[in-house]
C-alpha cells in the first residue's frame, strides 16, 4: 500500500515539475503577441507622457480619459504574455518568451538603468525594440523542446529550499510593503517608519545576509521558471511560474538600481524621494512613468506569488481545491487592492 502511494504521488508529480520529455509542437502564430506587447511597452508610455504633458499643465477631460485608458493598457499587456504561455500548442522557445513578456516592464527599467549608467546614446525604445527582434528570431529557430533529465525528486528539492528562503524574506518584504503604504499619510511618515525599519535591516549582520538570500531567491526562480517552462502548465502554475519570473528580473534591476546606480554610480541617499523620481514625480516624468507599472506589478505580483505558494501547501496537505482557489482569488484581489494603494501614495495621493 505504501508502495502504491509512492508511486502513485510520483507519477502526478511528472506534469508538475516538467519531468518528463517535451513533445514537438508546430508553431502558434498566437505566440508572436507576447513580444509584440512588450516591444509596445514603452510606446504607450511615451503616448502617456504625450498626453499628461508637463507638471503644472492644464489637461483636457479627453487627454485625462485617454491617458486613464492607456495605462491601464500598459498594466494589462503582461497578461497576454500569461494567457499564450498557457496555450498547448506552443514551443518551448516561445512560451519562455511569452514569459519573458510578462516581466517588460520591469525589464524595460533595468535597461533603462544599465543604458544611464554606460551613458550610451543610444535611444531606450530603440535598443528595446532590437533585443526582442531579436529574442523572438532566436526563440522562432529553436523549434523543439529540450528533454528534461531532471528528475522530480531534485526539482523538488529546490522548490523546498526556494519556498524556505521566501519564508526567511516575508518578514522584511512584508514590511517594506507596509512602509510603503505609510506613503499615503506623507513622504515624512514613510521616512520615519523606514528609519525605524533600516536601523535592523541595514545592520551590517543582517543585510548582507538578506542580500544572499534575495539572490538566491532570484537565481533559484529562474531556474524553477526555466525548468517549468518547459513544457505547458495549467493556468495557476502558469501564473506562478510567470510571477516568479517578473520577481526575479525585479530583485536583480532593483538590488543593481540601489547598490550599483544609487549608492555607487550616484551616490544618493534610496530614500522616498529617489523611490518616486522627486522632484518631477512618477507621472509626468518621461523617464520616471516607466517605474509605475514597475512598481505596481511588482507589488501585485509578490503577494499574488505568495498567495499561489501557499495554495500549493495546502493542496499538497489534503485542503480542498474549491476552498484552495477561492483563498487563491481573495489573495489576488488584495494583492491588486494593495498594489493599487501603494502606488497612488506614491504618485502624490494623501488621505
Amino acid at each position: 500500500m505504501e508502495q502504491d502511494a509512492m508511486l502513485n504521488v510520483a507519477q502526478s508529480a511528472v506534469p508538475l515539475d516538467g519531468a518528463e520529455e517535451p513533445k514537438a509542437v508546430g508553431i502558434d502564430p498566437l505566440a508572436f503577441l507576447p513580444p509584440m506587447a512588450a516591444i509596445c511597452h514603452p510606446f504607450l508610455l511615451m503616448l502617456f507622457h504625450a498626453l499628461v504633458r508637463a507638471p503644472g499643465s492644464k489637461l483636457p477631460r479627453t487627454n485625462i480619459t485617454i491617458s486613464a485608458i492607456v495605462l491601464i493598457c500598459t498594466l494589462g499587456l503582461p497578461l497576454i504574455g500569461l494567457l499564450i504561455a498557457c496555450r498547448p500548442a506552443i514551443q518551448p522557445g516561445l512560451r519562455r518568451l511569452a514569459y519573458a513578456a510578462v516581466a517588460a516592464p520591469t525589464l524595460y527599467v533595468f535597461l533603462g538603468v544599465v543604458q544611464g549608467m554606460f551613458s550610451s546614446r543610444l535611444p531606450d525604445p530603440v535598443v528595446w525594440c532590437i533585443l526582442w527582434l531579436a529574442a523572438t528570431a532566436f526563440a522562432f529557430a529553436k523549434p523543439r523542446g529540450e528533454p528534461t533529465s531532471m528528475a522530480g525528486m531534485r526539482i523538488a528539492r529546490w522548490r523546498v529550499a526556494h519556498g524556505i528562503s521566501a519564508a526567511l524574506l516575508c518578514a522584511y518584504i512584508l514590511f517594506h510593503l507596509a512602509n510603503h503604504l505609510t506613503g499615503l499619510l506623507g513622504p515624512s511618515t514613510h521616512s520615519a517608519v523606514m528609519d525605524v525599519g533600516r536601523k535592523i535591516y541595514r545592520a551590517p549582520v543582517i543585510e548582507p545576509v538578506l542580500i544572499l538570500l534575495f539572490l538566491f531567491q532570484a537565481g533559484s526562480g529562474l531556474w524553477l521558471a526555466w525548468r517549468w517552462s518547459n513544457t505547458v502548465q495549467d493556468f495557476y502554475r502558469s501564473f506562478q511560474i510567470a510571477s516568479g519570473f517578473y520577481l526575479s528580473v525585479f530583485v536583480l534591476g532593483h538590488m543593481n538600481s540601489v547598490f550599483l546606480y544609487a549608492r555607487t554610480y550616484l551616490r544618493i541617499p534610496t530614500d522616498w524621494n529617489f523611490a518616486t523620481g522627486a522632484p518631477t514625480g512618477l507621472i509626468h516624468d518621461p523617464w520616471n512613468i516607466r517605474l509605475v507599472p514597475h512598481y505596481a506589478l511588482a507589488v501585485f505580483l509578490v503577494l499574488s506569488h505568495l498567495a499561489s505558494g501557499l495554495r500549493v501547501v495546502l493542496i499538497a496537505h489534503g485542503v480542498e481545491l474549491t476552498a484552495t482557489n477561492r483563498l487563491w482569488a481573495a489573495g489576488v484581489v488584495a494583492s491588486g487592492l494593495i498594489a493599487t494603494a501603494i502606488i497612488a501614495g506614491m504618485c502624490g495621493v494623501r488621505i
